[in-house]
């Protein structure tokens, strides 16, 4: 299930990891990253922003033309990665500029993650990484704050990939969700998949993943307690 990455796929999958870590507000900067990219979660960013000329509407009328579909067929996959998205773009619009989504985008952020798990019960082959990646805000501590949910969506993408930037980004999704021996193994797969000449960047990397998610579980929990 390893995806080819050469070329501007790998950079654009090297972007979808740098792209989650500075959501997740880690503070990360990996190594060996391409600057000619697009599509995955620059695409979503649009989507943040409302979308560009497409508005609600748009967005409304592939939900329903992808859970048209679905009662005839409940395991397509296009359609079911249409809803996918359909959902998350209607959730991103009422985030507008927000790096957090509003408590109104709750229920579509719930109907995305709801796709999201029928889409993966068929097993696709393989896993569509921007999908994946939409996935990833959408269980975010800014969305659903669903960290277990994040881990799994994040492990998905570092097995397929095989980067040592996806598993820093597993490290970090399993260190906040408590998970502290996935963490460590993430971190430390992260080590032996880099350079031999870039493995110390990549062995600090790990440690502020780990770091950044102790504060945000910190920060998360005076929040709920204030």
């Amino acid at each position: 299930m390893l995806f080819d990455l050469r070329g501007k796929r790998r950079r654009a999958v090297q972007a979808i990891y740098l792209t989650l870590a500075v959501l997740m507000g880690g503070g990360l900067v990996f190594f060996g990253i391409g600057g000619d990219v697009s599509g995955g979660l620059f695409d979503a960013f649009g989507d943040r922003q409302g979308g560009g000329n497409v508005g609600n509407d748009a967005f409304e009328k592939r939900r329903d033309e992808a859970n048209e579909r679905l009662k005839i067929n409940p395991k397509d996959e296009v359609a079911l990665k249409a809803l996918v998205r359909a959902n998350y773009q209607l959730a991103s619009a009422q985030a507008g500029q927000s790096t957090a989504f509003p408590p109104d985008a709750q229920d579509e952020l719930r109907a995305a993650g709801a796709a999201w798990d029928r889409y993966l019960a068929i097993e696709p082959d393989p896993v569509d990484p921007s999908l994946a990646g939409l996935m990833l805000q959408a269980y975010s501590q800014g969305a659903l704050n669903q960290p277990e949910k994040a881990v799994t969506t994040a492990e998905i993408l570092a097995e397929q990939n095989e980067t040592p930037e996806g598993y820093i980004v597993l490290a970090q999704y399993a260190s906040l969700a408590g998970q502290t021996r996935k963490a460590d193994l993430a971190g430390q797969k992260a080590i032996d998949l880099a350079p031999k000449d870039q493995r110390e960047i990549v062995e600090q990397q790990v440690e502020q993943a780990k770091a950044a998610s102790a504060i945000q579980e910190i920060q998360s929990q005076q929040s709920g307690g204030g």
